[in-house]
């Protein structure tokens, strides 16, 4: 009798998910993209705290998918690109590549403060730099990490939804 309770109240409740953050002014290099953007992730030397709230952004509760961004394997496939943390010397090479991959429009969209100016670990000796020393950026999500929220709402700015 406990899962006919269960299942009344997850009828009665229905979808639980935070509300959608205002999104912002669409991206004019976005505007081909018809209201929906493939996205590939590159982690380029974070502590995975940006991860973690990109994860985050793609879950059920802020659902990432449902403005239109989606999350896939490929560059090749991706209009996007989303990269976290700061180029270490090792990263460089693989995220020009990656980059290079891309089909056009190319966005670059840097997560976290370790992306727009490498944060904590600036001037580490394993650090080429910034993310826009290495690929440019069309846009950046301040935060050490950004809340999912925002990167939601970034990602909504180039999705227009």
């Amino acid at each position: 009798m406990a899962v006919v309770g269960l299942t009344r109240k997850i009828l009665k409740t229905g979808r639980v998910a935070e509300p959608a953050a205002r999104a912002g002014e669409v991206l004019p290099k976005a505007a081909g993209l018809s209201g929906s953007v493939q996205v590939r992730h590159v982690d380029a030397g974070s502590c995975n705290g940006c991860e973690i709230e990109i994860g985050q952004a793609f879950s059920p509760v802020y659902d990432a998918e449902r403005h239109g961004a989606r999350l896939v394997a490929s560059p090749r496939h991706a209009d996007v690109l989303t990269v976290t943390g700061p180029v270490t010397v090792n990263m460089a090479g693989p995220l020009r590549k990656t980059f290079e991959a891309m089909p056009e429009p190319r966005i670059v969209v840097a997560i976290g403060d370790c992306a727009k100016d490498c944060g904590m670990f600036a001037a580490g000796h394993g650090v080429t730099g910034p993310v826009s020393d290495v690929v440019p950026v069309d846009v950046h999500v301040a935060g050490c990490p950004p809340e999912p929220a925002r990167i939601v709402a970034a990602l909504r700015g180039l999705t227009g939804r």
